[in-house]
């Protein structure tokens, strides 16, 4: 199956955003998830990191509709460089106690992200597609 860039990214910039929203507005919840307990310290890396989501999640949606370029290439590589490398961090911090085993939804969830993306990167480089 090959995955077209348009529906990813749009994909990609709706759950940034929406993960903007819960870590801003209640980092709790998802510390609490993770077993991970939440203090003024915790909220504090969560929020800024709500920003870093929300930066992202515009980035995907504005570069949504672009075709194949060096461009998108650089956004999309450095996107799958982050997802597989928290995906290693979380398993690690999982494996070590320092989070529960609620991350691993993370993990998943970044793993299959940074693998649609390579998919994604390699199709778009042999096909260019339209926007839908």
């Amino acid at each position: 199956m090959q995955l077209r860039f348009y529906p990813l990214a749009h994909f990609t910039a709706v759950l940034c955003l929406a993960l903007a929203l819960v870590w801003g507005v209640r980092p709790d919840l998802l510390l609490w998830l993770w077993s991970v307990q939440y203090s003024e310290v915790t909220g504090l890396v969560a929020r800024r990191n709500a920003m870093l989501f929300l930066a992202i999640g515009i980035m995907f949606y504005r570069l949504r509709h672009a075709l194949p370029s060096p461009t998108r290439n650089a956004v999309t590589s450095g996107f799958i460089t982050g997802c597989l490398g928290l995906a290693a961090l979380g398993v690690i911090e999982w494996l070590n106690g320092h989070a529960g085993p609620g991350i691993l939804l993370a993990v998943f969830t970044e793993i299959t992200l940074g693998l649609a993306f390579i998919q994604a990167q390699k199709s778009g480089v042999i096909q260019p597609q339209t926007s839908p």
